[in-house]
């Protein structure tokens, strides 16, 4: 399972990286290839350094726990989906709209930083809540095919 778990932070990593950092480029305005691609790497950095230092299966079983909500529901998908969200989310987000602050900077532009990142945050929150909900379980199912695990023998959550 903590192969799974990696590679399940590889993935969701990656994923939301890309279509985040994609977001902000279009939400920007002036969507530029080298500003996605900088925005993308330096996401998936970001997201691997999070996702390999908490183990997101982890948080999530003991958050339910500790909110008294089953793990395997679908109120503790939506629960551990809004943990995820709440890590991943506001860092990647900070350091995309920290990019493209200084991006415009440089090109003499002075946008307000605080309305720039609190709209891109609002927007990003809701997208990558969304996206986490929806894709985990898919991930998930594909990587334990992918490394012979039957969901069943888990027994900690049936997605």
């Amino acid at each position: 399972m903590k192969k799974i778990g990696m590679q399940m932070s590889i993935l969701m990593s990656v994923t939301l990286s890309v279509l985040l950092s994609l977001l902000g480029n279009l939400m920007s305005g002036r969507f530029s290839l080298t500003g996605f691609l900088i925005s993308t790497v330096i996401s998936i950095a970001v997201g691997l350094v999070i996702g390999f230092l908490l183990p997101m299966q982890k948080v999530g079983s003991a958050a339910c726990r500790k909110a008294n909500i089953e793990f395997a529901s679908l109120k503790g998908r939506l629960f551990t989906s809004l943990i995820s969200d709440l890590i991943y989310t506001p860092i990647i987000t900070l350091c995309n709209v920290l990019l493209g602050y200084r991006s415009a900077v440089a090109h003499g532009a002075q946008p307000p930083f605080v309305p720039m990142l609190l709209k891109s945050l609002i927007v990003s929150m809701i997208v990558g809540y969304v996206l986490i909900f929806i894709l985990t379980p898919l991930f998930l199912r594909f990587l334990m095919k992918r490394n012979g695990v039957n969901p069943a023998q888990t027994g900690d959550r049936k997605d």
